[in-house]
């Protein structure tokens, strides 16, 4: 079987025809993990017999004219997302043995769609870091260059999608995990609106800001995921009503009509890429000649945006996090002698560097006397960088940037400079802090690694977003 071109769309109609069942693809995909994932090491875990069960389950469904475009399609889900009776780890020592008891929203989604679960991917720690070299359990390599990293911090999803071990994937996102990664592996990744996708079941980060969307192949892919996934959820109150399905209309684009935003602060930033911009600009004057509108745009508080939101994402990460104590969840270490060092030591042993690193500098900002200069100033800059966006959406209709200012870069360099590793989140952290939604396709390459164009739009308007990366599609020599 053609792995590299087989997509969730090219699948499910083959199962439909009958020309490969569910049980074959599925087994087909296993042997894909088992060939390339030691590795790689982009899946945690695999769960081949109850994928198998699933498949099965799936067949019968098609068999009795039952199924959807999921039924059937081998998916694989993020570490830190639930999956009954399945380990979740979040990349973690302290959940290492935690069984989940119950699945998360989106899961019972993909179950409802016939989906099959391949297994779960590898992540930084908490879904804290831009590399996946946070995880507890090793770094993910990038598979278009194995000393390369795969972006963070669902870098196990993108890897496994770019390898071919799944035909999509479920990331979250709180600053960039989702696009960033799918940039640096030369997929396709989402970011919905802020309400767009449940969060239950997935284990929270930073609770304003974390999103749970697709990663795929093509925009096709990544529409028919999110259009099973989304959508209200009684068990989340940040979830929205009545949002349309997006998959059916992907290609209905007047390219005539499209204003394109152009936000200088992205093209001027320090330490962009020169080859990256010049891609992005190009796929941008692609647009241009095929009869988009282009215009200049300023989101003036972007120069804010990173430093607010390394306030307010460790703050919250704080809060979220103090759970995990030894004591209500997490494990318990037996070095402790009273209450006090059970805390302390449990924490000390089961958490990694990063993690106690931003728990640190949340708890600080959180704190009497330090409130107020820093998590309440970082939450009015926040305020100032969504009327930006609301203000750059009355005279565009989408804005196009680059999603990383870089390719992917070496397993290594960046780790002991934490301030350095921070700044690869500069194109998609303004995207969480307003809640819009933002869409990462593929733009060529720059020294054979893939280089991410960022598509942002207005709230719940990810419709237009898989419009104009279907139609950039039809580009081929720019992807």
């Amino acid at each position: 079987m053609d792995f590299k071109n087989l997509t969730i769309e090219s699948a499910h109609k083959l199962l439909a025809d009958g020309e490969i069942s569910a049980v074959e693809l599925t087994t087909q995909c296993l042997a894909q993990i088992d060939s390339k994932n030691k590795e790689l090491n982009a899946f945690l875990s695999v769960r081949a017999e109850k994928a198998l069960v699933e498949a099965r389950e799936a067949d019968k469904r098609i068999k009795n004219n039952q199924a959807g475009y999921l039924t059937g399609i081998p998916l694989a889900i993020k570490d830190n997302i639930l999956v009954k009776d399945d380990i979740c780890t979040a990349g973690s020592r302290i959940l290492e043995n935690y069984k989940a008891s119950y699945n998360a929203t989106v899961i019972e989604r993909l179950y409802r769609e016939g989906a099959v679960v391949l297994g779960k991917t590898n992540l930084d720690e908490f879904a804290m870091g831009s590399s996946t070299e946070n995880s507890a359990y090793g770094p993910v390599k990038n598979p278009h260059d194995t000393s390369r990293v795969p972006g963070g911090s669902s870098g196990g999803s993108a890897a496994a999608v770019a390898a071919d071990m799944c035909l999509g994937a479920l990331g979250t996102d709180t600053g960039g995990s989702i696009r960033q990664p799918a940039a640096l592996c030369g997929v396709v990744g989402l970011k919905p609106t802020y309400g767009a996708v449940s969060r239950f079941g997935a284990v929270a980060l930073g609770s304003s800001l974390d999103q749970i969307g697709p990663m795929a192949k093509t925009v096709k892919d990544a529409a028919l995921i999110f259009d099973a996934i989304s959508g209200h959820d009684p068990l989340d109150s940040t979830t929205v009503l009545n949002q349309a399905r997006n998959s059916d209309r992907v290609s209905e684009l007047n390219i005539k009509d499209l204003r394109i935003g152009l936000p200088q602060e992205y093209f001027e930033a320090k330490g962009i890429n020169k080859e990256v911009k010049e891609k992005v600009l190009a796929a941008v004057r692609w647009f241009e000649s095929q009869g988009a509108q282009v215009k200049d745009i300023n989101l003036p508080h972007t120069e804010y945006a990173l430093a607010a939101y390394y306030i307010i994402q460790p703050a919250e990460c704080s809060a979220n996090l103090a759970r995990y104590d030894g004591i209500r969840y997490g494990q318990r270490s037996n070095k402790a002698g009273d209450l006090l060092e059970t805390y302390i030591k449990s924490r000390g042993e089961f958490l990694g560097a990063e993690a106690q690193r931003r728990i640190m500098i949340g708890t600080y900002t959180l704190s009497s006397g330090y409130y107020d200069a820093y998590y309440a100033q970082a939450q009015k800059v926040r305020s100032l960088i969504k009327r930006d966006f609301i203000e750059a959406f009355e005279g565009v209709d989408v804005i196009i940037t680059p999603t990383s200012p870089t390719v992917a870069f070496k397993i290594g360099d960046k780790t002991e400079n934490p301030l350095e590793m921070y700044a690869a989140d500069i194109f998609t952290v303004t995207a969480n802090l307003a809640g819009v939604c933002g869409l990462s396709i593929p733009c060529g390459k720059v020294d054979n690694l893939p280089v991410g164009l960022q598509i942002l739009g207005p709230w719940f308007n990810e419709n237009l977003l898989f419009k104009v990366g279907e139609f950039f599609k039809s580009n081929g020599s720019l992807v």
